[in-house]
């Protein structure tokens, strides 16, 4: 298949679950969209004013998650770890049925959707995809918060953070999304320490969170049955959620990206603030490129749920 012309599925694809922090009942259809679409949520429960667009302008929110919004205030919610896994899987053009305000948190990473989406069917669009390529360093710092992007010919992410949990500690990885192996970011879940879910409770939120679908750390020990994923799973975690909200850029863009204590709403900023400097990216078309392989299939999801 030509990995430079943009891609849909070739038939639906449904999901359900519950929301994490809504805690509602929710169910998502991907499906198949025209060419320059890019990514489009329609509620599904609203008779009216229900098209949201994947587009960083239309975030509302990015506390503990990122919420989109249209003029009319129709919402959905917690759209990261489902863009991450159509930007795996080289998906550019989906209109995504919703029916509530919030995509089902799966497990906490991407790996349930990978797990369908890498065996789904997709459709070779006639139109190519136009890349945003960083062709000068931009770089964004707020407090201790600090994030950067420079060229680089793939996008390339090396993300550091820090706690004063012990078990979370200091991590650092760097991935190249063209390059590496992508398992372990893709099923790296959403953490929390248990010290703050009440707080987090207060303010209305994690209404749906338990230990099937994030990971929790009480002080010297992780409360979910069989631990961590893999060895970096917290800082993966970030990268793979970095990599969700790089796609409501409308792009998949080319640039190696260094960030330090990052979150959604870092983020956010950062893609705003690449909009407003013009002069250092330009949109490119590709005469090749080479999309991660399959991440999973339903093979190595039985493997990984037995291990």
């Amino acid at each position: 298949m030509n990995e430079v012309n943009q891609k849909t599925l070739a038939s639906p694809v449904k999901f359900n679950g519950i929301g994490l922090h809504s805690g509602q009942k929710s169910e998502i259809t991907i499906n198949p969209a025209k060419e320059n679409e890019g990514i489009i949520f329609k509620r599904i429960d609203l008779k009216e004013n229900n098209i949201i667009e994947a587009n960083f302008k239309n975030v509302s929110s990015a506390k503990l998650c990122t919420t989109l919004e249209n003029k009319s205030g129709a919402k959905v919610s917690t759209v990261e770890h489902l863009l991450a896994a159509l930007y795996i899987t080289g998906i550019d053009n989906a209109f995504v049925e919703i029916n509530c305000e919030e995509v089902p948190i799966m497990d906490g990473s991407s790996r349930d959707f990978l797990t369908v989406l890498s065996e789904t069917n997709l459709i070779n669009q006639t139109k190519k995809r136009k890349y945003l390529k960083i062709s000068d360093k931009i770089e964004l710092v707020d407090g201790e918060k600090k994030i950067s992007i420079e060229p680089h010919n793939s996008l390339e992410v090396d993300f550091q953070l820090k706690y004063e949990n012990k078990i979370i500690g200091k991590q650092k990885n760097i991935i190249d999304f063209q390059n590496d192996d992508l398992k372990d970011v893709s099923s790296s879940r959403t953490f929390c320490l248990f010290e703050d879910i009440e707080k987090i409770k207060k303010n209305g939120l994690a209404k749906g969170g338990s230990l099937e679908n994030a990971v929790v750390v009480d002080k010297d020990k992780i409360l979910n049955n069989g631990g961590l994923r893999n060895d970096k799973e917290f800082v993966n975690h970030k990268i793979l959620d970095l990599s969700g909200d790089f796609m409501l850029s409308g792009h998949r863009i080319l640039g190696k990206v260094i960030c330090y204590q990052g979150g959604h709403e870092l983020t956010n900023l950062f893609l705003r603030k690449i909009f407003n400097t013009a002069e250092s990216f330009k949109f490119i078309e590709l005469s090749s490129y080479k999309i991660p392989k399959k991440v999973f299939t339903k093979e190595s999801e039985k493997i990984a749920v037995n291990a």
